[in-house]
């Protein structure tokens, strides 16, 4: 199994830089050249095989709303900084149509919406126009609390039509099961998505990539009772070795190092599994 260009026969990792201050983890944001160029450069180095580039927060519970130029301002600068830095597929992470086509023009090669293509009406003409991978995103009103994984499956279910009818081809797109995203009234947000994690390997009936983000998210702070984001890696790396042991094909983290260690260990154990 490929992705961008990029084997999926060990599970993968994806570098995340926000380029946005209003993110929920400010370890994460970088504003100057110098540090930007570096941090993406390190990652790749410590093992990234994509980078993602956000320049507006998506994280739902916050404000996070900007001009649409100010998004494509912030996403052209940064994947144009880096692209002649790193080998590595760009991935650029935004709802926004317009957006995603100027970070493809300005060097980026994959789209990664989390409204999986819901959002924006020409998000997935801008994919097959740029023939670009995609990674959709579980994105819906939930009806159904009590089954999480099967209302993630309707929801991805429902991305993977509108890529089809647009002609995006199976092999250009990847799945991601919305850690973090869909937050019901009840039962908690941080129980849904550790049941999703716990049952990460029924998406597979999609056959296709798994991508999770669960890097330093809310959920793990709600468990572990750390309120700061800096301190949830010991719980983000833990969420990450359960996720690859159920299925996990690519990880999105902002601690590239550390997550590979995980998942390496994860990957190997998992092949004694009886």
């Amino acid at each position: 199994m490929k992705f961008a260009g990029v084997s999926l026969d060990e599970p993968k990792i994806m570098g995340v830089i926000n380029i946005s201050p209003e993110s929920f983890y400010k370890g994460s944001v970088r504003q100057n050249e110098e540090e930007l160029i570096e941090t993406a450069v390190q990652m790749v180095k410590e093992g990234a095989s994509f980078i993602d580039i956000g320049a507006k927060s998506t994280a739902p519970y916050l404000e996070t709303q900007i001009p649409v130029e100010e998004e494509i301002r912030r996403a052209v600068w940064a994947i144009s900084t880096i692209r002649e830095h790193v080998k590595v597929p760009i991935s650029i992470d935004t709802t926004n149509a317009k957006v995603a086509e100027e970070a493809i023009k300005a060097g980026a090669d994959i789209i990664n919406d989390v409204t999986g293509l819901k959002g924006d009406s020409r998000m997935a003409e801008v994919a097959r126009e740029y023939n670009v991978p995609v990674i959709v995103c579980a994105h819906k009103e939930v009806k159904n609390f009590t089954d999480p994984v099967h209302e993630v499956i309707d929801a991805l279910e429902e991305s993977l039509q509108i890529a089809y009818k647009n002609g995006i081809e199976k092999e250009r797109i990847a799945i991601d099961p919305a850690i973090g995203f869909l937050r019901p009234r009840y039962p908690p947000w941080y129980e849904w998505d550790s049941k999703v994690i716990a049952n990460l390997n029924l998406l597979k009936v999609f056959g296709l990539p798994i991508l999770v983000g669960v890097s330093r998210k809310s959920f793990i702070g709600a468990i572990t009772g750390r309120k700061d984001p800096l301190e949830r890696l010991a719980g983000s790396l833990s969420a990450t070795a359960i996720a690859v042991w159920n299925g996990a094909n690519i990880v999105r983290t902002h601690d590239v190092k550390e997550t590979l260690d995980a998942v390496k260990m994860a990957n190997f154990i998992k092949k004694f599994r009886g």
